[in-house]
């Protein structure tokens, strides 16, 4: 087997087991939002909670983007075919986006729940208020959604996945939702009929919340699509690498990009023009190394080299 195949073949393992690894998470995640879905509309419909129906809803949204990240993760590990010379980083960044979408809808939908609920109140209807059910539901519903949140987070920066940890925000949005259905649920029970206006309130105090979390992710997963570039404080670490080399006098015309979890970059590197070109493929093939030691191994990476002329 050559160097290339061993290099090959090992990239195809790494990306297997990041497949895995967001595949745990990403299921373990899917049959707790099962059974919060449920369990929530369950105790909505029964403890009589128009905040934790909508908070059902949420939960409802955070299962479909999970079916959404399994699907993403699942093809993100495919190596690089014919069709797809720079692999299929580019469907996670779309899930990504998919997920920011449904946060989105949600919000919205938990927004408009509750200002038609407050509306009535203020035509003087009585809007009844919560049962003790729709309260304790609140409660597992944070303890669980917080905790799957910090496991998903850990997990898709050790993986550097962004549809990973735009699936942990909508975990956290959703515990958010519970928090506040848990104030407006706990303060109708202690107020009774005059307070029971605070269930819908909460709900809306929330959905501002989870509005602004879904438009930053939405805004991440753009930025990816339209080909922007990395930080600028990686692009000067990428033309500070290069010139730790002795025999590189300049790098110029620095491209790079975003493709999912890792990224693409080229550029010109300026040598002296008396290298051989052996020396100088040696000397490329160092850098490139280097370069994928700070920004991932699986970075795509292509140097042109130049002679340099003072």
């Amino acid at each position: 087997m050559t160097s290339t195949e061993i290099i090959v073949a090992e990239e195809t393992m790494d990306a297997e087991k990041r497949t895995q690894d967001g595949m745990y998470v990403t299921l373990l995640g899917l049959g707790i939002n099962i059974a919060l879905t449920v369990g929530k509309y369950a105790a909505g419909f029964l403890g009589n909670s128009g905040a934790m129906l909508a908070d059902a809803t949420h939960s409802l949204s955070d299962l479909l983007t999970d079916v959404a990240v399994i699907f993403g993760l699942s093809y993100t590990s495919k190596p690089p075919d014919e069709d797809h010379a720079y692999g299929h980083g580019r469907i996670e960044t779309l899930t990504a986006a998919f997920c920011g979408l449904a946060l989105f809808l949600a919000g919205l939908g938990i927004f408009f729940g509750g200002a038609r609920s407050i509306m009535r109140s203020l035509q003087g209807e009585i809007l009844p208020y919560p049962g003790m059910v729709a309260f304790w539901a609140a409660v597992v519903s944070i303890l669980l959604k917080e905790a799957l949140f910090h496991v998903t987070y850990a997990r898709s920066k050790k993986l550097k996945s962004p549809s990973l940890e735009a699936n942990a925000w909508h975990h956290r949005s959703d515990a958010m939702s519970s928090v506040g259905a848990l104030l407006g649920i706990g303060g109708s029970l202690i107020g009774g009929d005059r307070w029971a206006v605070l269930d819908p309130l909460a709900a809306i105090l929330v959905s501002a919340f989870i509005i602004h979390v879904a438009i930053s992710i939405s805004w991440d997963s753009m930025k990816d699509v339209l080909d922007t570039s990395l930080a600028p404080e990686q692009l000067d670490l990428i033309e500070r690498t290069a010139l730790c080399f002795p025999e590189i006098k300049d790098i110029h015309k620095i491209r790079t990009r975003r493709i999912g979890f890792y990224a693409a970059i080229e550029a010109h590197i300026l040598m002296d023009g008396s290298l051989s070109l052996k020396h100088s493929h040696e000397i490329a093939t160092s850098l490139e190394g280097s370069l994928k030691r700070i920004l991932g191994k699986h970075s795509l990476i292509t140097l042109h080299t130049e002679p340099y002329e003072n």
